[in-house]
């Protein structure tokens, strides 16, 4: 890709120890990508997580750093593991430090997906381990030595970090009955202290959005990788259900995109409240917030 493969929006000064990510709104499909690919221009895009980027994108004005993945996810997923790829989908062998049986690589999401959110798969032909090494190097390193570098510096300013890792799902996707519209996830609560999930999760509702815990999404490599609740570093992952916003067939935006994203802009306004209250008590915050 030969757009630069992040983007880090931030504020004139770090008001605040949160940082928000968007790992799969990048929407830079190039014509080699699309030319190597057995689906159109449309159907490729059935991982992506279209315009969460957009939704957040007043975090600078509210002094907090926005992180967004500029590469689409069909192309390299920021959130897997560096080396999480099929050996199926290469022409030649794979070292031994890959990981190849992940269920994210049996499903077809690895590192480099092998299918599309849809499941159609994505390859007229198989790749080169060069080329998965070239996006991992070019694509998944640069946005994970910032992401390190944001946590690292909010600890330094603030003494911890909150990071919320943000999403979209499809529209419904429920294996259970009901129609949730968020669902959070902290790794079933270990990359989060159960006050911050729980406040974060009473934000939505007074927002009356129809909320889920972990089910079906708990959390991918951002939220276990980096979480580290004793450590002071909280990381909670929101899907927002694209049909609130989008229309998800033609990828556009509906009229609703702006009540969305001001309801999203009143939560982080809470978070934040909350944030430089608490948020320095560390493990202490269980306590204090009840």
């Amino acid at each position: 890709m030969n757009a630069p493969p992040i983007t880090l929006r931030r504020p004139a000064r770090q008001k605040t120890a949160i940082v928000l990510t968007s790992p799969h709104s990048g929407r830079g499909y190039s014509p080699e990508f699309l030319k190597a690919s057995r689906l159109n221009a449309d159907t490729i895009r059935g991982s992506e997580d279209s315009f969460v980027d957009e939704l957040f994108d007043f975090a600078p004005s509210l002094g907090l750093p926005l992180l967004v993945a500029e590469f689409p996810r069909a192309w390299c997923d920021a959130n897997r593991e560096p080396w999480e790829l099929d050996p199926a989908m290469f022409t030649d062998s794979l070292p031994d430090y890959v990981n190849s049986s992940s269920p994210r690589v049996a499903a077809g999401l690895g590192t480099l997906a092998r299918v599309v959110g849809t499941g159609e798969p994505i390859y007229a032909r198989k790749l080169r381990f060069s080329e998965a090494k070239e996006r991992i190097d070019q694509c998944w390193r640069p946005f994970h030595e910032t992401l390190a570098g944001l946590i690292e510096e909010s600890l330094g300013m603030f003494g911890h970090c909150l990071v919320l890792d943000c999403h979209s799902m499809p529209t419904p996707f429920s294996r259970f009955g009901g129609r949730p519209e968020i669902v959070l996830g902290d790794a079933h609560g270990t990359s989060c202290l159960a006050a911050w999930s729980n406040h974060i999760e009473r934000l939505f509702q007074e927002q009356g959005f129809a909320v889920r815990r972990n089910d079906p999404y708990a959390g991918g490599f951002i939220t276990r990788h980096y979480g580290r609740p004793c450590e002071g570093v909280q990381v909670m992952q929101i899907e927002i259900a694209r049909g609130l916003y989008m229309n998800e067939r033609q990828f556009t935006r509906k009229p609703s995109f702006e009540a969305v994203r001001r309801r999203l802009l009143a939560i982080l306004q809470g978070v934040i409240e909350v944030e430089q209250a608490w948020g320095a008590l560390g493990p202490s915050f269980n306590e204090a917030a009840e």
